[in-house]
């Protein structure tokens, strides 16, 4: 009962972080594309990304070893569109961070550089995208610990 409690919360834990990343990347891309800082912004995608790896891990550590065992989720549909929809906001958030990169490597070859507005507004909109799909997954959680389907 504790090592399941203990995984619970690992993973809650790590979960209500990266949605803190990606909520700072958001309120980071609000500023506007002039005056945009670019370094704090790369650096919350990196804290995502490592996020990111360990909702997976620590998801993964209570699927198997957890009170409910792999037995319970690999053969719930809602687990698998849990998962879908995780790696949906992984595969869509390559996207900003490939800006977030290529910005920053332009601002330290020339610190003049501005974000052009376009390219601000295109990350603004993907990162949007990812909060509004994350948002899904805990209504998809509540789903399959209740046993609906």
């Amino acid at each position: 009962m504790w090592k399941d409690a203990v995984l619970a919360y690992l993973h809650f834990a790590a979960i209500f972080t990266l949605v803190w990343f990606l909520a700072k990347e958001w309120a980071l891309l609000r500023t506007g594309a002039q005056q945009l800082d670019i370094d704090r912004l790369a650096r919350a995608d990196a804290g995502f990304g490592m996020l990111a790896g360990a909702v997976f891990l620590t998801g993964a550590a209570r699927a198997v070893f957890g009170i409910k065992g792999w037995a319970f989720y690999a053969h719930n549909p809602v687990f698998h569109l849990k998962v879908g929809l995780f790696v949906l906001v992984g595969l869509i958030s390559i996207a900003p961070t490939r800006s977030f990169l290529r910005w920053r490597k332009a601002r330290r070859q020339d610190p003049s550089f501005t974000v052009p507005q376009a390219e601000w507004q295109r990350a603004r909109r993907w990162v949007m995208v990812e909060l509004h799909l994350i948002a899904l997954i805990p209504l998809a959680a509540v789903i399959m610990a209740r046993g609906l389907r």
